[in-house]
Order: C-alpha cells, then sequence, then structure tokens
C-alpha cells in the first residue's frame, strides 16, 4: 500500500478573520499553526504533503511556510480556482466564493495515488489524532464498503466566543461508527450553551455541548476522489441555482451521501486533545497562550 498523504485545506478567503489567516504567526519564532500539523503529521508517520491554495497567494504562501517545510518533508501544490468545473457547467456571474472543502479535495485528484488524510489549514488538532488516522490508513482498505475515518472532537471544546461557527454535528452507532453528519452552519455560544440557527436568528435550537463534531480532519482512501466528482457535478446542477454566489459543496456533506446509500463506513477517532482554531482576528491570542503553554510542556522544541 502506498504511504499516506497529508492533504492541507487552505485556499479559504479568510473573510471572517479579516485577512490570510493561514499564514499568521501564532508564536515568536514566526511559526504558523500548519508548522505544528506538519511537526505531528510527521511523528505519525507522513512523509507527503499537499497543499490546496488559491493561484494569487501561491508566491506569499511559499514564502510563509511552503519553502521551509520542503526541506523536512515532499511537498505539492494543488490550486482551488473556480473555474476548475466539469464540462457544461459555467461559474455564477459574481461569484468570489470558493466552492467548498468537497471541490477544494476534488482539486487533488491528479496528486494523488493512494490513502490521505485531509484537515484545515487554520486548525490546531492535536497530536493524538493524526496518530490514530496514520495508524488506521496504514491497516485498512476498501473491501464491499469504502474504509474511511475522521477525527471527532467535543463541540465544547470547538466553538469561540467571538461569533458563529460551522459544524458538522456527527450521529453514531454503539461501535463509534458513523450513521449521519448534519451540517449546521451557524452554530454560537449563548451562555453556558450552544445554539444553532437556520433561519438568520429568527429561531434557535439548543445542541448538547458533548456532541461530537467533524473539524474536517479525514482519511480517505483515493475512492473517495471519483466520489466527489459526481457528487460535485450534482452540487453544481441541483443546489448551486438555489445560491448561485454562496453556496457550498462541503466535504461531510459529500460522506454522509456514501453513508445514506452504504457505499462507506467512517471510523470516529475521539480525539484526546483539544481544538484550537482562528476563525475570527479576536481568537488568535487564545490560540498563540496555548501553543506556548505546549512549548512548555515539551511537546514542541521552541524551534523546529
Amino acid at each position: 500500500m502506498e504511504k499516506p498523504a497529508l492533504v492541507i485545506m487552505a485556499a479559504g478567503m479568510g473573510s471572517r478573520y479579516g485577512g490570510l489567516k493561514q499564514i499568521d504567526p501564532v508564536d515568536e519564532q514566526g511559526h504558523i499553526i500548519m508548522d505544528f500539523s506538519i511537526y505531528d503529521a510527521m511523528e505519525a508517520g507522513f512523509e507527503k504533503v499537499v497543499f490546496i491554495i488559491k493561484k494569487a497567494n501561491e508566491k506569499l504562501f511559499k514564502e510563509s511556510i511552503g519553502n521551509r517545510v520542503s526541506q523536512k518533508i515532499q511537498v505539492e501544490y494543488v490550486y482551488q480556482e473556480l473555474e476548475k468545473i466539469p464540462q457544461g457547467f459555467t461559474v455564477p456571474q459574481g461569484r468570489e466564493k470558493p466552492f467548498g472543502t468537497g471541490h477544494a479535495l476534488l482539486c487533488c485528484k491528479e496528486v494523488l495515488d493512494g490513502p490521505f488524510a485531509v484537515i484545515n489549514a487554520d486548525d490546531y488538532y492535536g497530536k493524538h489524532a493524526y496518530q490514530a488516522i496514520y495508524d488506521y490508513l496504514i491497516h485498512h482498505e476498501d473491501d464491499e464498503k469504502y474504509r474511511y475515518t475522521m477525527a471527532g472532537y467535543a463541540l465544547k471544546n470547538t466553538l469561540t466566543e467571538n461569533g458563529h461557527v460551522a459544524r458538522g454535528i456527527c450521529r453514531m452507532d454503539s461501535r463509534g461508527f458513523l450513521t449521519g453528519i448534519d451540517e449546521r452552519t451557524h452554530i454560537e455560544k449563548q451562555g453556558e450553551k450552544a445554539v444553532y440557527t437556520e433561519d438568520e436568528g429568527k429561531t434557535w435550537t439548543e445542541i448538547s455541548m458533548e456532541s461530537t463534531v467533524s473539524m474536517n480532519m479525514w482519511g480517505f482512501s483515493k475512492s473517495i476522489l471519483k466520489e466527489l466528482e459526481t457528487g460535485f457535478a450534482e452540487f453544481l446542477k441541483h443546489d448551486l441555482p438555489d445560491n448561485p454566489n454562496k453556496a457550498e459543496y462541503f466535504l461531510p456533506m459529500a460522506v454522509d451521501a456514501l453513508l445514506q446509500e452504504g457505499k462507506a463506513s467512517v471510523q470516529v477517532q475521539a480525539s484526546r486533545d483539544k481544538w484550537y482554531g482562528v476563525t475570527y482576528k479576536e481568537d488568535k491570542q487564545q490560540v498563540v497562550a496555548a501553543i506556548a503553554q505546549l512549548k512548555q510542556q515539551g511537546l514542541y522544541p521552541q524551534e523546529f
């Protein structure tokens, strides 16, 4: 079996954050969150990383991290651009927003020949999740079903005090296999509770803080790529016309569809680590403090 690769989705525009958050330093040495992600991934056994970026950000991205990490691990780049859509479809007039995480991963189909993990560029996942995903990928292959995996986090450990977030709320069976994902695009804290809205705040529904959520850390066989190709075409045909400037093809939606069709199984790896991220600029200080503490605990060297 080909060794698993690590795919990092870094093409997001960072509109809520107010800048290119993926390359914003989080320690005094100038490391960014991706440095810690790649460090953890390499310790787990990954030897190749694929960056999904926007072509317009290529020079800045390489200067900020790509050139540096290429000295330690094999690096490839793919570009998520609006024009990368199947023949017969056109980009809606005025559309600037990327087509989502499902489309981002689909852009990698030419450079992935074996199993791989997928993460967001601006999320800190912790060491345990990388090892769990890597170990699963090297010990499982597709059989009568696609054999996938994902890292699951408690919702309470993934919220921000500074606004709303999007999370895939996971449903699981007694053995820890995913049975479905409910994509909630607007979850926020209200006091000690977590609530979500699907009608722009007109009504709110409480959701348990202990809910298991997907933070877009997945382990896939290459079979997901052909399924994304089919699913993305369906999205462009049936879903995009309803909201041409904002509709997105989310990776959890694609996985959920495969679960409902009985084509795939997804083993949930319950992460022991706390997630950190920078959805908003105000989140950065918490991440900086957390990284400093992890260094003090000896999990990371000051320089690496």
